[in-house]
């Protein structure tokens, strides 16, 4: 009873302490950037490995073609998982804090991601080669279904009124970062290394990088305190004991919309990152480190649709900036393959940064749309899984689908199954209401 009494009074005194101080707000935003950022990373790795030389080391004696879609059915593994650790990570994340889950969920990311690089290839160990790879790609996708979420509140939970949008920028500008050091690495062994030597064995480095990566972000993140919200959550003693149950219960309408306005921000992201640089290198031609570059300057425009569209949100709403992305996401569509298919360097970097900075436009204020489309005691289990479904439905498919239709009907249809998306996005957030006045407690 004491023990029950103490920790009520502790998380009384969290929840009363000031969360505008300089120092401690500048801490959250760097533990909820570099943290995404990391993940991110191990996450955008594996799809350039899977892009480039992951069909050829686990699948040798496949087609190309079938050899890249089974390296890409092996990058959605990890999709169809996140949902998984959204709900997992979520449960825990809602009964017991943010900080705890955070930390877990780096870790089972990272390290997953790290034993990739350590992995035997085909020749070695055979079909055990392709099956210990899908395990660990479905662990990577466990710990970031909880990532997301964890950071994003973080964040939104801590920041000062009339500010959550600016606050959660920094944990969306963490996949722009991520993005941008697994390419650069890529890129950067590319133009160093022979090719045999790259497809050998210079292709691990980036993977067995996060054993590192790990290491950073733990120690940032074991320096940060609960959110004042949560910590009120536990002194009132209001936690609930099923908020996945519960979140499904009341919240199935910003579930399903939530989600589907996240399909554009994935689609487009994925089809310009990982389809289009198997699509550039097999299908056009164009050498593997000129694309690598392009996808390094493309990488910049998504880090400015991001910050330009969450900040802003805090003045214009969440719900007009994700929509006008949408619309800019329909006409980009049209225009991205026409302008890949010209085999220009600088026209393709205009289509993949256009593409990214649609995406940023869009993926900006959901940093702090999704969480404040839910209640305390569920915005953990809520505004995850909601992200992480439309994941599934943006992300893990986009390039299947698109090298399906590319090989059936040309590049154009590519095309305009993105905009297609962007249209099904459009729909599902005109169908919500704005949120950046809602009280978070």
């Amino acid at each position: 009873m004491l023990k029950d009494e103490s920790t009520r009074e502790d998380a009384a005194t969290a929840a009363a302490a000031p969360a505008s101080e300089p120092e401690s707000l500048r801490r959250v935003a760097v533990a909820s950037f570099i943290g995404t950022a990391i993940e991110f990373y191990d996450f955008y790795v594996y799809g350039t490995a899977a892009a480039l030389v992951l069909n050829a080391a686990f699948f040798p004696n496949l087609t190309p073609i079938n050899a890249t879609l089974a390296s890409f059915s092996t990058y959605a593994v990890a999709f169809a998982a996140r949902p998984i650790g959204s709900l997992v990570f979520g449960h825990f994340g809602d009964r017991i804090g943010r900080k705890s889950v955070l930390v877990a969920s780096l870790l089972l990311m990272g390290l997953s991601t790290a034993f990739v690089g350590l992995l035997p290839g085909y020749g070695t160990l055979g079909l055990w080669a392709p099956i210990l790879l899908v395990l660990l790609r479905f662990l990577q996708g466990v710990g970031l279904g909880g990532e997301w979420g964890g950071a994003a509140l973080l964040a939104v939970e801590h920041a000062p009124r009339g500010k959550r949008g600016l606050f959660a920028a920094f944990p969306q500008l963490g996949p722009s970062v991520g993005f941008f050091a697994a390419t650069g690495i890529f890129w950067l062994l590319s133009e160093s290394l022979s090719d045999e030597a790259f497809r050998s064995w210079g292709w691990r480095i980036p993977f067995l990088l996060s054993f590192l990566l790990v290491a950073v972000g733990l120690f940032v993140r074991l320096k940060i305190s609960e959110t004042p919200v949560f910590a009120k959550v536990m002194a009132e003693q209001e936690a609930s004991k099923a908020p996945a149950l519960e979140v499904f219960k009341r919240h199935p309408k910003e579930i399903l919309l939530g989600a589907g306005g996240m399909i554009i921000a994935y689609g487009l992201f994925y089809t310009a990152t990982t389809y289009c640089l198997a699509y550039g290198t097999a299908t056009l031609g164009v050498p593997r480190s000129t694309m690598l570059a392009v996808s390094l300057v493309a990488c910049l425009f998504l880090a400015a649709g991001t910050w330009l569209a969450a900040t802003r949100s805090d003045a214009g709403g969440r719900r007009r900036m994700v929509l006008g992305g949408s619309v800019l996401a329909i006409v980009w569509g049209l225009v991205l393959f026409p302008l890949m298919d010209t085999e220009k360097p600088l026209l393709i970097a205009l289509a993949l940064g256009g593409a990214l900075f649609c995406m940023g436009v869009v993926y900006g204020p959901m940093g702090a749309y999704l969480p404040e489309l839910f209640g305390a005691k569920v915005r953990y289990s809520g505004a995850s899984f909601a992200y992480n479904l439309g994941g599934v439905l943006g992300g893990a498919v986009s390039p299947l689908i698109a090298t399906r239709l590319q090989g059936a009907l040309g590049s154009s249809s590519v095309g305009w199954y993105v905009s297609a998306m962007a249209i099904v996005s459009l729909l599902c957030v005109l169908g919500l209401p704005e949120t950046r006045e809602r009280q978070l407690g």
